[in-house]
């Protein structure tokens, strides 16, 4: 019998910080019509006239704050999961990476699997919760290449692990070290998204954003939101922790234009801890299995400036899953499901 592959997909990084590789990471992630979901001319315009132009520079030094001696911290940490993860399966499988955008390619994975003559794909996108414009993508591209195929091998989706009890505790564990109990308050910060996607998701049309707290607990109609998957997994983080529900809040980072996103944001919320005397702050954000730009970045540097302008002392960051053992435990578990 032929080796089962297993493609980890993660969202996707430039292939260095300049602006020329910024550009065309931007330019291949925006243009995705899953994650500004607008008709194609005015994504179009928006992306390549205004967004790309403007936004390339200026994240291209944000890039090289994070960059180091081994590259982008995403596909560094990436990497070494898909390596640990290859050594705990052993030869009956065949464990490669992809990005959903720029390098290593889904296509370029996918060939890498048709050419081991693999017997079954395993698909899992490494994003905890769901949502259209990150694990919704994947499938697409994937589903996209794979029907092109002559012969086609079982394909199977993780549509989710936000739950998942080995994800939690490894969390969990990396905010003992911190003493959460000494922080004067705890922040579950995710990454945010469009109202819009939220409202889409919601096939009812009569529940998402219309029923009051709508996302806080799962439900029939909400089991695929983003937001309700996010308050899930931060319950069950609360919950490992004894952090009372009073003494945490969810939020939402990372917004992009003018129209609504997903709130309450972290700016706001940094703003309103801040008035009330809060110094010091214990942030997760368990959107992410890899600490990357949204994490070593923008909560590390951008979020713990903008406190202590405001009063606060001190923002610290709970890393991410990375190379965890547990972690990878949890994704061999979830490869051969």
């Amino acid at each position: 019998m032929g080796k089962k592959g297993i493609l980890l997909v993660n969202l996707g990084t430039p292939d260095s910080p300049e602006v020329a590789d910024v550009r065309k990471y931007l330019d291949q992630f925006l243009m995705d019509e899953r994650v500004i979901d607008i008709n194609a001319f005015s994504r179009t315009l928006l992306v390549k006239g205004i967004i790309v132009p403007f936004r390339s520079p200026k994240t291209s030094k944000l890039y090289k704050e994070i960059w180091d001696e081994n590259g982008s911290p995403l596909l560094y940490y990436s990497r070494i999961q898909t390596a640990l993860l290859q050594e705990k399966l052993g030869d009956d499988f065949q464990v490669e990476l992809a990005m959903r955008y720029q390098n290593p390619s889904i296509l370029s994975a996918l060939e890498k699997m048709k050419a081991g003559l693999v017997e079954s794909i395993q698909v899992i996108p490494m994003f905890p919760q769901y949502a259209s414009a990150s694990t919704g993508s994947v499938m697409q591209k994937v589903m996209e290449i794979v029907s092109t195929w002559q012969t086609i091998p079982p394909v199977n989706f993780i549509n989710s692990f936000h739950d998942n009890e080995l994800v939690i505790e490894t969390f969990a564990e990396n905010a003992r070290k911190y003493k959460p109990e000494t922080f004067d308050h705890i922040l579950f910060s995710f990454h945010g998204l469009p109202e819009r996607q939220l409202l889409k998701c919601d096939h009812t049309g009569a529940y998402c954003l219309k029923k009051d707290n709508c996302c806080e607990t799962l439900n029939d109609t909400n089991k695929f939101c983003y937001s309700a998957q996010g308050h899930d997994t931060a319950r069950l983080i609360a919950e490992k922790l004894n952090i009372a529900k009073g003494d945490y809040t969810v939020c939402f980072q990372s917004r992009l234009g003018k129209e609504p996103w997903v709130q309450p944001y972290t700016t706001d919320v940094l703003k309103k801890l801040a008035g009330e005397g809060k110094k010091r702050l214990l942030v997760f954000s368990p959107a992410f299995v890899a600490d990357c730009l949204e994490t070593l970045y923008e909560i590390t540097v951008e979020y713990h400036e903008e406190f202590k302008a405001l009063g606060g002392e001190h923002v610290q960051l709970v890393e991410s899953l990375n190379d965890d053992p547990k972690f990878i435990q949890a994704l061999a578990e979830m490869a051969i499901a």
